[in-house]
């Protein structure tokens, strides 16, 4: 009776060193490695990285009224979530490990002061890109720019005579941080398509780079910098596996991050890749579907988003013929749909404006890919200001109100009584 191997759990955070790991499955959040005949697991955790946080608030309870004067107790505090750059979530939670924010006490009215003040507000800064949320999933606001403040609970009103001079208790709730990249860019890929090669390649970025899979495991944004100084920002999202939408491995963490980015990048293996060596070998062309498949049925609006296709890996031998195989599957997406599985298939199928060929290993392509950015970017800029331009001369010509002129000469239907 063979024994079942030993299964070592390691750290999500696999250095450098250790590219000699074979992947052997995946199942939920758990990634199988095998290393020297040992099974191996790991958490497909984020690390170090916090990108959700649940906090209790409580506004302040209101003072307490003055029966014998009219004297109005003063209101409680509020507790407002305020945007503030260089935070992060993780750092809130440190030094917050309760979590727990009270507004202050409203003062009650006494002989000296019959309206009681205000109790002191409280304000928790939070990184820009959050979005607020209740435990039942009610969304009570966003912060997109540094400044941006949400109320999540207000104070107790004070005292007064509509209630018999007895104060309130200030609202109470737990609310959800829930951290959403922004992002010109995203890349999306299956792992190993050579998404964090790619970001370094283009930019300052320095994520982990290996030749196993899952090497990124946490979210990376890089910024491609041109001649003129101006500056695009690219997310490298951990990588999708089959069933995502369903939040299996990375899942929803994962996708949630694609939703603040302007525009989409498809990143994939020229030559095809298999996850695993009990899961199906996928084509380019299949990995596009796939890719476009999870989208949709995590979120059907983010296919709206422009997109843009990089085929990575063109240094590998017999690229040049899989990319033209790539291009003619590309353009009959339609009729080779019928071969596969329905499960495959997306209703809709992403007509990219820039497919692009480079290798992130020798540079082949790159500043072709560089341009291809800028131009795609722009192009969506001027789109957006012309809409923007149309619908504020839509609502002008809404406010005018429009005077009827009297045309000279024009007969009137009736004579102008002068009596």
């Amino acid at each position: 009776m063979s024994q079942e191997p030993k299964r070592n759990v390691i750290d999500c955070n696999i250095s450098q060193s250790e590219d000699s790991l074979e992947p052997i499955t995946v199942n939920q959040d758990m990634l199988y490695f095998r290393v020297g005949g040992v099974a191996v697991s790991a958490h497909m955790a984020y690390g170090n990285f916090v990108d959700n946080l649940r906090l209790y608030v409580r506004g302040g309870s209101g003072g307490m009224g003055l029966p014998r004067m009219g004297g109005l107790g003063g209101n409680g505090g509020d507790v407002w979530v305020v945007a503030k750059k260089d935070l992060n979530l993780k750092r809130i939670r440190d030094k917050f490990p309760n979590k727990r924010f009270i507004a202050g006490v409203g003062y009650n009215s006494s002989i000296r002061a019959l309206k009681g003040a205000k109790g002191a507000d409280l304000e928790i800064s939070a990184p820009v890109g959050i979005c607020l949320t209740t435990d039942d999933g009610k969304t009570l606001g966003e912060l997109n720019q540094e400044g941006e403040r949400v109320l999540v609970a207000r104070g107790g009103t004070g005292g007064s005579l509509h209630s018999e001079f007895l104060p309130s208790k200030g609202q109470a709730r737990h609310i959800r941080l829930d951290l959403r990249l922004i992002a010109d860019l995203g890349l999306v890929g299956f792992p190993n398509a050579g998404k964090s090669s790619l970001l370094t390649a283009l930019s300052h970025a320095t994520p982990q780079i290996a030749s196993y899979p899952f090497t990124t495991l946490r979210p990376e944004i890089g910024k491609v910098m041109y001649e003129d100084h101006k500056q695009v920002s690219v997310a490298d999202l951990p990588g999708l596996i089959e069933g995502a939408h369903m939040n299996r491995g990375m899942g929803h963490k994962f996708l949630k991050h694609v939703e603040r980015t302007k525009q989409l990048m498809f990143v994939v293996d020229v030559c095809g890749f298999q996850l695993a060596t009990n899961t199906p070998f996928r084509s380019a062309f299949e990995a596009v579907q796939l890719l476009t498949k999870e989208l949709e049925l995590y979120k059907e609006e983010l296919l709206s988003k422009p997109a843009i296709l990089v085929v990575n890996k063109m240094d590998l031998p017999e690229a040049e013929e899989k990319l033209g195989e790539l291009q003619n599957q590309l353009e009959n997406q339609e009729e080779l749909s019928q071969l596969f599985p329905e499960d495959m298939v997306p209703k809709s199928f992403l007509n990219f404006k820039h497919t692009v060929p480079v290798s992130s290993l020798t540079g082949l392509g790159l500043p072709h890919l560089k341009a291809v950015i800028r131009e795609s970017l722009e192009e969506q800029e001027a789109l957006e200001s012309e809409r923007h331009r149309i619908e504020k001369l839509q609502e002008l010509r809404r406010e005018i109100p429009v005077v009827s002129k009297t045309t000279w000469g024009q007969r009137r239907a009736k004579p102008l009584n002068w009596n």
